[in-house]
């Protein structure tokens, strides 16, 4: 058979708008334009590795990767009035009039909400310009809105239901790959949805099927990772490799959509080939930094032991990118993960109320549980993250108001305070939609932008509320500042104005800490600043709301 090429190929994970006109929510890069766009994520995409790798391992393939959060993140300079024709002008320079360059199949992969109406846009230039081309859409989205995406388009061919590697080789395997399509039960069509077709799941059990993780598409691309800073800037940037020991999660936490693509029974890689893995990217692609992205990498604690206990004798650095489940962070865990070198774990609190915790989001975590985890990494210097969730249904302002009350008593180093993004495939959506609860431009939102109103509360509540809460618990009632560990507080300060360079609080908050640490100078210097941004109206308004003694006159910074 002939060798068939294959292109993969990710979209943008923020929206048009939100990438050249970021919010003051959303952090942002400086190019060398001089103008500020929005923070794209750079992950290597985890999927799109395990296929090619899958793919390879049962035919001659050639296989290319092109994540376009990579391309644009290298941009010097973004002059495109749309998404749209930015692809316009990238396929039609890769591409041009060499027929034999063009790949007789392109895979779209496709995991966040903001992806959505770049994904579209992809395939209709695809469509265009490779003409005879078979085009895929799989992941998250595709798997969860195939019945909008197929509304909306009719540039894509089939959308690949959950995991794709057994469904993509039957497809690529076959002499007729659109009478595979139209048999198997893994590809969905518009003609299959309009006969009533319902996808299954065509799982591989035994994950040591797929080979290692065909990392040579990445080359060196995603060692510059823009994101790398919210995980507290200890870890190297260089040669930094995510990594999966397991699929699926079996918990029912409303705002969860992963289930529609790797189903709730969990399956692993064995111990054995997870070691064998993680020694072959140290070894031979030099890995410096390991970032685990399970989705519920604690499902089997023993195993989980095993594995922290075994990176620790790498001497590489790890870090959990997803947050890791609370209840197993008993003490034994986390000495381990500090015996380990990991010094800071987000921590999936959700949320201070335990009404909501158990009634609205059906999540098994009870308050004890978060006081004596932050204790025990207080004690064991490890830097935490708290992922917080409001806006759901079911939560009152009430809720709201006890939630923040809670998280002050805690002494959680830093917080991430999200709007609750309705996930096609969550029980979440399915709520919204049966109660109208959605705003008319829902479909590319994430978790920066609120887009669910309830009879309790409005968008526009949830979203200035969810600033309001990092505010008050990152900066006015900061955890470290407050124990007097203004080192740390400082660092969380810094981090803050590297993604926000005008952010007045910050820098008053931080010439605090210079003043404890005894450096007058900068301590000065950083007043000014925040004299000198305190003027614009969005920093005035908090400014006032919290009472900080800002005086609102330039200075010269």
């Amino acid at each position: 058979m002939q060798t068939k090429k294959i292109l993969f190929l990710v979209p943008p994970n923020l929206t048009f708008g939100d990438y050249v006109s970021p919010s003051n929510a959303n952090k942002q890069v400086n190019k060398g334009d001089g103008k500020l766009y929005g923070n794209l994520v750079t992950d290597m995409p985890l999927g799109v590795l395990a296929l090619s790798s899958y793919l390879k391992k049962h035919i001659e393939v050639e296989i290319e990767l092109v994540d376009f959060n990579i391309e644009l993140d290298r941009l010097n300079e973004f002059k495109y009035h749309s998404y749209r024709e930015y692809f316009y002008h990238f396929f039609g320079s890769k591409f041009g009039e060499v027929d034999q360059a063009k790949p007789e199949v392109i895979g779209i992969s496709s995991l966040f909400s903001p992806s959505y109406a770049a994904m579209l846009d992809i395939a209709a230039v695809c469509k265009e310009k490779l003409p005879g081309t078979l085009i895929l859409a799989g992941g998250n989205i595709p798997s969860n809105m195939y019945h909008q995406i197929f509304r909306d388009s009719d540039n894509i061919d089939a959308i690949c239901f959950g995991e794709g590697e057994k469904p993509l080789l039957a497809l690529i395997q076959s002499q007729k790959p659109l009478l595979t399509i139209k048999s198997s039960g893994s590809w969905i069509t518009k003609s299959k949805i309009r006969e009533g077709f319902s996808p299954s799941h065509d799982f591989i059990e035994n994950l040591d099927e797929i080979p290692f993780y065909d990392y040579t598409l990445c080359g060196d691309k995603y060692f510059s990772n823009p994101t790398f800073p919210a995980y507290g800037g200890i870890q190297e940037t260089d040669f930094a490799f995510q990594f999966m020991t397991s699929r699926g999660c079996p918990f029912k936490c409303i705002f969860c959509a992963s289930h529609k693509v790797h189903g709730r029974k969990m399956r692993y890689y064995s111990i054995n080939r997870v070691k064998a893995d993680l020694l072959t990217l140290k070894n031979v692609y030099g890995a410096k930094t390991l970032i685990f992205q399970d989705d519920h990498f604690m499902g089997d604690k023993k195993r989980a032991l095993e594995i922290v206990r075994f990176v620790a004798e790498m001497g590489v650095k790890v870090v959990f990118q997803n947050a890791l489940t609370l209840y197993a962070l008993d003490r034994e865990m986390l000495e381990a993960i500090r015996g380990a070198g990991i010094r800071q774990l987000v921590l999936p609190i959700e949320s201070g109320s335990d009404r909501v915790l158990k009634h609205v989001m059906h999540k098994p975590l009870k308050l004890s549980i978060v006081e004596q985890v932050v204790r025990d990494c207080r004690e064991l210097g490890i830097y935490t993250y708290a992922s917080i969730l409001i806006g759901l249904p079911g939560e009152t302002k009430a809720d709201i108001e006890d939630s923040l009350q809670f998280l002050k008593t805690t002494y959680t180093n830093w917080f991430s305070i999200f709007c609750a993004n309705p996930l096609v495939g969550s029980k979440m959506f399915d709520i919204c939609v049966e109660n109208g609860y959605l705003k008319d431009d829902w479909v590319g939102s994430d978790y920066k932008r609120a887009v669910v109103q309830t009879e309790d509360w409005t968008s526009e509540y949830i979203q200035e509320m969810s600033y309001i809460l990092n505010l008050e618990l990152n900066f006015v009632y900061n955890s470290d500042y407050r124990l007097g560990n203004y080192q740390t507080a400082l660092d969380g300060f810094e981090r803050a104005i590297r993604a926000k360079p005008d952010h007045a609080i910050a820098y008053y908050f931080a010439a605090q800490c210079y003043e404890k640490l005894g450096d007058n100078a900068k301590s000065s210097e950083y007043m000014n600043r925040a004299r000198k941004y305190s003027g614009d109206p969005f920093w005035s308004k908090y400014i006032d709301q919290f009472k900080i003694p800002i005086a609102a006159t330039m200075g010269d910074g």
